[in-house]
C-alpha cells in the first residue's frame, strides 16, 4: 500500500486528516460533499479517499453556507500548469497556481504574494486564511505572503469558492473558525 500512495503522489488521506484542530470545524468531512454545490457541469467535483478531486471540466465548488469573518485552513495541490484560486465570502480570488511569482496573492486586485512559499509541484501546501471584516490575510506553508490587505466586500457574508482554470486539482482538511464580528 506505501507504495501505490508514493505513486499517487500523495493522493490519499492521511490518518489525521479531515479532523479539525481545535475550535476549527471541518467545511469538508473528508466522505463525500455535505454542505457543498457545484457550479457549472455536474461530476466534476468528487471525493476519492477522504481527498476532494476536480478532473478539470467543470465550474466551481461552492459552500452551501455564507460566512463573515473567519479563520479558513485548506490543503492544496495542483499539477505543472496548473491554476486556480479560493475566493472567500465568494471574493477576492486568492491565487494556487504553477508560476514564478507564486500562490496566495489577491488576483483580481494585483496583489502579489509577499514571497513565494509553494511547494514543489504535486506536494501539499498548505493556507491559512483570515478574513476579519473588510481585512484579508494570508499565510501559505506558515509564511505570511498577503499581509492585511484592505479588501472593499460587497457584502459581509458569502460562500467560499473553491475554483479552477481547467486542470486537475486537490483538495483536503478544509477546516474553518468563525470569528467574532
Amino acid at each position: 500500500m506505501v507504495s501505490i500512495m508514493f505513486l499517487l503522489g500523495g493522493l490519499l488521506a492521511g490518518a489525521q486528516d479531515n479532523t479539525p484542530p481545535e475550535g476549527f470545524t471541518a467545511v469538508f468531512n473528508g466522505k463525500d460533499l455535505s454542505g457543498w454545490k457545484e457550479r457549472g457541469k455536474p461530476g466534476a467535483w468528487k471525493v476519492e479517499a477522504g481527498v476532494i478531486v476536480y478532473d478539470g471540466k467543470g465550474g466551481d465548488l461552492v459552500t452551501e453556507k455564507d460566512y463573515a469573518n473567519f479563520v479558513l485552513h485548506v490543503d492544496w495541490k495542483i499539477q505543472k500548469g496548473g491554476d486556480s484560486g479560493i475566493f472567500p465570502r465568494g471574493e477576492p480570488q486568492i491565487q494556487i497556481w504553477d508560476n514564478p511569482e507564486g500562490s496566495g496573492g489577491l488576483w483580481n486586485h494585483q496583489v502579489k504574494a509577499l514571497k513565494k512559499a509553494d511547494k514543489p509541484i504535486g506536494e501539499w501546501n498548505h493556507f491559512e486564511i483570515k478574513v476579519e471584516k473588510s481585512v484579508v490575510t494570508v499565510h501559505l506553508n506558515g509564511e505570511l505572503v498577503v499581509d492585511k490587505f484592505e479588501w472593499k466586500f460587497r457584502k459581509p457574508t458569502g460562500p467560499i469558492h473553491l475554483q479552477n482554470h481547467g486542470n486537475p486539482l486537490w483538495f483536503k482538511n478544509v477546516y474553518l473558525k468563525e470569528l467574532a464580528e
